[in-house]
């Protein structure tokens, strides 16, 4: 391979970083990193792009938060007026704060913030947070049973509040969990979009709708700015056990950051770093620089995919160049990192080679196509498009069924009766209302695992494996039933484990 640049592929930090740091401790967290990409590109396109996905995975984080709290909740509760009716849903929404409150072990700051046109706290009742032990858990019940609802909704007041208890916490990893019913009517007041600046690299949140009154691509406009996700219940009953499946995968990390770092090479830059599964996330570089932070890891994968574009002025055809170099880094001493990769481009005057693409990009792009199209036909719902609702979803369905996603094809379901899911021609539900497609919204958030990892730079097989929908054989976890690759040491979706006990 041709090294790309003037420093002949000199790379900052070591590239064989694969053995555990010297602490004399061994390697207690394992980190791996695999980039797939397809690496032919037509040099006669007018602005030529390397689309990568990176696969990390971290494992052996059991117990490695060291001494010390590792997380730091706020639990945001909406209490604005329509939590009132019906009465059902700010009892579920008590009942799930108090499930969230008795998993919290000993010793975790923790605060309940109640959530109207302004933010206020809840418990403890002065601005602060408790330490969790048995008494501060059944005070901070006590206290989420007596919430009340009344006002507006100003979910900035909230984060900000929540933003300002995390900051005096030494905790390394910051978790809100918010939840509302409904839409951000008081952002005049504290606009969120200066609210999610503020808060962006501070704390992860997780965002949950519940009713008829939220708005989908605001929780997601939350989630993907802070590192989070967003989900909904149909059924008020069902958030309590929400909450407790999610504080229990929440407890399992103990990772505060990872680090991307992408170093390109003459006559390539850096179009975005974004994070696309298991949701999709914003990744902002440090400063002037190529590196990118990720929050809060336990036992799992994420895939992020890496856009880079290409110059092919003056560069040689028939042989693979490099673009960049990738490294990954986590702060601690008891890390075994892995070796840095390259991502290439091979320059090409075959068009039928140029004309291919790297399996896992092609997934999560259609990933991307699918969730455009809930956005569409949610709009034109919306106006009263019927019509041209029906086409959206449609086309979502087609998504759906190339890329094998039986769960976002039930999800769709629920909206349209499917005629053809191949041609993509469904009929509208006569009685679907304005909220089904706000869960729409949110469960598309949520991306399938796609293809193998290890496609590699561009050969054949594995991309005709990949296009094919073969790229790895699947078995449900146990743990949360979602088709995970039976290779896997542990679900991508919740980290379960698939080892057998020591």
């Amino acid at each position: 391979m041709t090294v790309d640049g003037d420093d002949e592929g000199e790379v900052d930090g070591p590239v064989e970083t694969g053995a555990p740091r010297e602490d004399g401790t061994g390697g207690q967290v394992t980190v791996e990193l695999e980039i797939s990409q397809w690496k032919y590109l037509s040099g006669e396109t007018s602005d030529p792009q390397m689309h990568a996905i990176l696969s990390v995975r971290v494992d052996g984080t059991e117990g490695g938060g060291g001494p010390g709290p590792v997380l730091a909740q706020v639990l945001a509760v909406d209490c604005s007026s329509s939590m009132t009716w019906p009465p059902e849903k700010l009892h579920a929404a008590q009942q799930a704060a108090v499930a969230a409150i008795r998993k919290l072990p000993d010793g975790t700051p923790f605060a309940v913030v109640r959530g109207s046109d302004a933010a206020t706290m809840a418990y403890p009742d002065v601005p602060g947070m408790a330490r969790a032990d048995a008494r501060t858990r059944a005070e901070a019940e006590r206290a989420v049973l007596r919430l009340v609802a009344g006002g507006g909704t100003c979910i900035g007041a909230w984060l900000d509040l929540a933003r300002r208890l995390l900051t005096e916490q030494g905790a390394p990893i910051g978790h809100v969990l918010l939840l509302t019913d409904g839409k951000n009517v008081n952002d005049d007041r504290m606009p969120l979009a200066g609210v999610l600046d503020a808060c962006a690299g501070r704390f992860v949140c997780d965002a949950w709708g519940i009713g008829d009154g939220w708005d989908g691509h605001e929780l997601l406009r939350i989630t993907r700015r802070l590192h989070g996700s967003a989900s909904s219940v149909r059924e008020e009953a069902a958030l309590p056990g929400e909450y407790q499946k999610l504080m229990d995968r929440l407890l399992t990390k103990s990772v505060p950051e990872l680090a991307i770092s992408v170093r390109t090479m003459a006559g390539s830059a850096v179009r975005y770093l974004k994070q696309v599964f298991p949701t999709e996330v914003e990744l902002a570089p440090e400063g002037d620089t190529q590196r990118f932070v990720t929050r809060a890891w336990g036992d799992e994968t994420r895939r992020y995919q890496l856009c880079l574009s290409a110059d092919p002025a003056g560069r040689p055809r028939g042989e693979d160049l490099q673009l960049a170099v990738v490294t990954v880094d986590v702060p601690g001493d008891q890390v075994r990192l892995p070796p840095a990769q390259p991502c290439v481009v091979h320059w090409t005057d075959n068009p039928a080679l140029s004309r291919q693409t790297d399996p896992q990009v092609e997934h999560f792009e259609a990933h991307q196509r699918l969730g455009e199209a809930v956005a569409a036909a949610t709009d034109a719902h919306r106006r009263k498009e019927r019509d041209l609702a029906e086409h959206h979803l449609g086309r979502a369905v087609q998504l759906a069924r190339a890329m094998r996603a039986e769960e976002h094809l039930n999800r769709l379901a629920r909206l349209v009766e499917i005629e053809d899911a191949q041609t993509g021609r469904v009929r509208l539900r006569a009685d679907v209302q304005a909220v089904d497609f706000q869960h729409l919204i949110t469960a598309s958030s949520h991306s399938t695992y796609g293809p193998a990892s290890g496609t590699g730079t561009g050969s054949a097989a594995g991309a005709a494996a990949g296009a094919a929908g073969q790229g790895t054989a699947t078995v449900p976890c146990p743990a949360c039933s979602k088709q995970a690759p039976a290779a896997a040491r542990f679900c991508p979706y919740c980290g379960h484990s698939f080892r057998e006990p020591s």
